[in-house]
């Protein structure tokens, strides 16, 4: 029995050695209700943002150990439009014209508490409803935005990543 919990303390305090080096992906929205094109409901924008918030963490997989990418997301513009409706849901309709998910974001990457890369970016993507969804659902709502924060990522942020 001794040599069970023996065990068992080490278990849980290589556990706790090895999640302070984990790599961590945190985001901040900087006047949500600001943001050119969110849901205008709270509850329903609330939840918009609980799920990029979701996605973004998400993306400390692909950071090496030790790693801490910080988001701060300035605006939103979702892909389509949303046609407002007076007794149900409002309905965003995607037509494939200027109607094309933007992003504004600011981020700095650290190891260590060394800066390893910082900016600000724009995001967008013109052609949103042409080729690949990554592996997106179409019942998926943000699945444009993800698709073009993952270009961005890959992009920006993971061969930056591999090169060090």
């Amino acid at each position: 029995m001794r040599l069970f919990k023996q065990t068992v303390l080490a278990a849980v305090a290589a556990l706790l050695a090895s999640s302070a080096v984990m790599a961590q992906v945190s985001v901040s929205y900087v006047k949500p209700e600001d943001f050119s094109d969110v849901p205008r409901g709270v509850i329903d924008r609330d939840r918009t943002l609980k799920d990029f918030t979701d996605y973004f963490k998400s993306l400390d997989k692909k950071l090496p150990s030790g790693q801490q990418l910080k988001i701060e997301v300035l605006d939103i513009d979702l892909a389509g439009r949303l046609y407002p409706r007076r007794a149900a849901d409002d309905i965003r309709v995607m037509n494939g014209g200027a109607d094309w998910p933007r992003m504004q974001l600011k981020y700095t990457l650290e190891q260590d508490g060394q800066v390893l890369r910082s900016g600000e970016e724009q995001l967008s993507n013109m052609n949103y409803q042409q080729g690949r969804l990554g592996g997106y659902f179409d019942s998926d709502p943000l699945r444009y935005e993800k698709q073009m924060l993952d270009d961005w990522f890959n992009k920006s942020i993971v061969p930056k990543v591999a090169k060090r």
